[in-house]
């Protein structure tokens, strides 16, 4: 015992438990086996005796009642009275149906050692049955000398030996496995006695575990503790055990001495601490210092947002909300519990209790984290349920964040309704007035515009008209003296009453026109255009012609 106590205090503690473990369970696996195998002899065992009893007990009725029917039988051949036939005949076929039913529960105890026997035993049985039910039909029917002559014979006789044989084989497999059935027990009852001695072998073996954990690893604990709680009291002196052992005690015990040593430092670390503690001091208040910048630069920023005319969240990878002001507040009517620190969709539920959306939150909600995740900004805008129109600018933050500024433009919008019917109204006016109105930049002398009395006058189109100049259009006599009345109107500003000019039109020939000018704009502005207003005169001028002459 003692040299197995010193070979194992060359082993680490890991390698003592690791060792101690694999012992128990090589025990464990080896006791689970035989325990399998005890249980599956015994089964086997019992299925086999029971098997074999049963069997037995089947070869005995099936010979009883073979007998039996066999004796019926005899009692048909001597008697005749059919009363008596009859009654033997009722007797012969319950006996009859009472074998059928035999053979069929015998039938489900079968195994593979008699299966070949039993099945030609039956077929013998069948034809048995049949034999005895055509000699009953015969007797009692026809007479019993009928039936007589049907049942003595020599191949019932011949068949009756034949079940003989088959009894006695079928007996002789079932002696062989009550044989069987003996050994498994003889085995069951060996493998119950290796159980013990393996029962009896792990105990032991925990023993002899519990010997070497106490003295090798459990001892040396105990007393490396007593030497820590020696140090603890101030005996900064006291010998630490088991020092030179080179397994996980031996550190244990190294760190111990470590710890030692350390005790006695401690003075020198109470010096060095104080100095330290006023360093301490001072980085605090330079920490303070650069607190109070911090949150002076916070406050700045959070009166400039909230300063802001457009409403303005901030939010984190996540869709939760970092930072938003007070406009975005007005913006949707938010209570004050929506602050930093909140979800987007906490914001989207709340416009949705005051009707102020209407989509699916959750599919809003993925494509914003998808724009995030992207970082791809974007400007759109969007109708809110109580008429009002938000313009919306994101742009991503630097750190992952996204920044969304948010502006009220209902105002905007309505002008610009109320300006677009304005130019409908005024585009309805300018098309249907009988004056040609034409409209050229005044820088390349182009027209801009011509509505359809300036198309009728001219009998051009206006996409013949658009985009060229008058020389482009008209023969240079009527090209130069337009050109000269623009030079005029350059310099005058406006010419609103009508000068009456006679030109040749490429189409209509020639015509006689009074025209009146507005210059709208400037050559030091974006926009400088020439408007001209035109009467075609021609008619008017060749009836007043014609009323001279007749005069």
């Amino acid at each position: 015992m003692t040299g197995l106590v010193g070979w194992t205090r060359d082993l680490s503690v890991t390698e003592k438990i690791y060792g101690i473990a694999a012992g128990l369970m090589v025990v464990t696996i080896v006791l689970m086996v035989m325990s399998i195998q005890s249980v599956r002899l015994q089964t086997g065992y019992r299925h086999l005796q029971g098997s074999s009893a049963q069997a037995a007990t089947n070869v005995g009725r099936v010979n009883g009642l073979i007998y039996a029917i066999v004796m019926e039988s005899r009692g048909i051949y001597m008697s005749t009275e059919r009363t008596k036939v009859k009654q033997y005949a009722d007797e012969l076929l319950k006996r009859n149906r009472e074998l059928a039913s035999v053979m069929e529960r015998w039938k489900e105890t079968v195994r593979a050692d008699d299966a070949e026997q039993f099945s030609a035993f039956k077929k013998r049985i069948d034809q048995f049955i049949e034999f005895r039910r055509e000699l009953v039909r015969r007797a009692v029917e026809i007479s019993p000398a009928a039936g007589r002559e049907w049942g003595d014979n020599d191949a019932n006789r011949a068949l009756r030996t034949q079940l003989n044989v088959d009894l006695e084989a079928l007996a002789r497999i079932y002696n062989e496995r009550t044989v069987e059935a003996s050994e498994l027990g003889d085995q069951g009852r060996y493998a119950a006695w290796y159980l013990l001695a393996l029962g009896l072998g792990a105990l032991i073996f925990a023993a002899l575990n519990v010997l070497v954990m106490r003295r090798s690893v459990v001892g040396p604990l105990h007393e490396i503790t007593e030497a820590t709680d020696r140090i603890a009291a101030g005996n900064i002196n006291c010998r630490i055990p088991h020092y030179a052992r080179a397994d996980e005690i031996g550190n244990l015990a190294y760190a111990v001495q470590n710890f030692r040593d350390a005790v006695s430092r401690n003075v020198e670390l109470e010096e060095l601490g104080l100095g330290m503690a006023k360093q301490r001091d001072a980085a605090m208040d330079e920490r303070d210092k650069y607190s109070d910048k911090y949150q002076a630069t916070k406050w700045q920023l959070a009166a400039a947002i909230n300063s802001m005319p457009q409403g303005l969240i901030m939010l984190d990878s996540k869709a939760q909300v970092l930072a938003l002001n007070d406009q975005y507040r007005k913006l949707y009517g938010l209570p004050s519990k929506i602050k930093a620190g909140s979800s987007l969709e906490e914001i989207l539920q709340h416009r949705v209790d005051s009707g102020l959306f209407e989509g699916n939150i959750k599919q809003y909600l993925a494509a914003i984290l998808d724009r995030i995740a992207k970082r791809q900004p974007t400007s759109y805008e969007i109708n809110l349920s109580d008429s009002r129109v938000i313009k919306i600018h994101e742009r991503p933050m630097d750190g992952g964040g996204w920044v969304s500024v948010q502006e009220d433009i209902t105002a905007q919008r309505k002008g610009q309704k109320v300006l677009e019917r304005t130019e409908e109204f005024l585009v309805a006016i300018v098309e249907n007035i009988p004056e040609g109105i034409l409209v050229k930049d005044a820088r390349n002398l182009r027209y801009l515009f011509v509505n359809k009395a300036a198309e009728e006058m001219i009998g051009m189109s206006r996409g013949e008209i658009m985009g060229k100049t008058p020389r482009e259009l008209f023969p240079p006599s009527a090209a130069e003296l337009i050109e000269k009345r623009d030079r005029q109107l350059l310099e005058r500003k406006q010419q609103l009453e009508a000068i009456v000019d006679t030109v040749d039109n490429p189409v209509k020939g020639r015509r006689t026109i009074a025209v009146r000018r507005l210059q709208i704009g400037g050559p030091d502005r974006e926009s400088h255009l020439f408007v001209s207003m035109i009467e075609d005169r021609t008619g008017q001028t060749e009836v007043a012609a014609q009323t001279e002459v007749a005069a």
